[in-house]
C-alpha cells in the first residue's frame, strides 16, 4: 500500500505500508514541501505520486525506514542526479540526509 503522508502517520496506517516488505518501508521525501510517501514494492511509485501531487524532481529523494531496529537509510535509484552532484543510489550531501531523516522520523515514527 503507498501513501502520501503530510502530517504524522497513524499506527494502522504504518503498519499497512510496512505490510509489502514485511516491516521495511520505502519512502520518498520532498524536502521541499516536508512531505513524504510511505510503502509500495518500488521508490518510482512514490516519486509518480509526488510528482503527480505538485513536487518537482529536484526535491524528492528516495530511502527506507526499517521498522524493527529504526534505521533509516538513504539509497534509492531515484537518487542517482549527476546534475545535483548526486551521482550515487546513496544521498551524498550530509545537509540532505540530515534534512531527510528529520521529516521522516517526523512523520513516520
Amino acid at each position: 500500500m503507498l501513501l502520501l503522508i503530510t502530517s504524522k502517520i497513524s499506527e494502522e496506517d504504518l503498519k499497512k505500508a510496512a505490510e509489502e516488505l514485511g516491516g521495511y518501508i520505502k519512502y520518498v521525501v520532498d524536502i521541499k514541501k516536508e512531505i513524504t510517501t510511505a510503502g509500495g514494492s518500488r521508490h518510482v511509485q512514490g516519486e509518480e505520486l509526488l510528482l503527480h501531487n505538485g513536487s518537482t524532481q529536484e526535491d524528492l529523494w528516495g530511502g527506507g525506514l526499517d521498522l524493527e531496529t529504526g534505521e533509516v537509510d538513504f539509497d534509492s535509484m531515484i537518487n542517482i542526479r549527476p546534475n545535483q552532484n548526486n551521482p550515487s543510489r546513496e544521498v551524498l550531501s550530509p545537509e540532505t540526509r540530515k534534512k531527510i531523516e528529520e521529516i521522516v522520523r517526523r512523520l513516520l515514527k
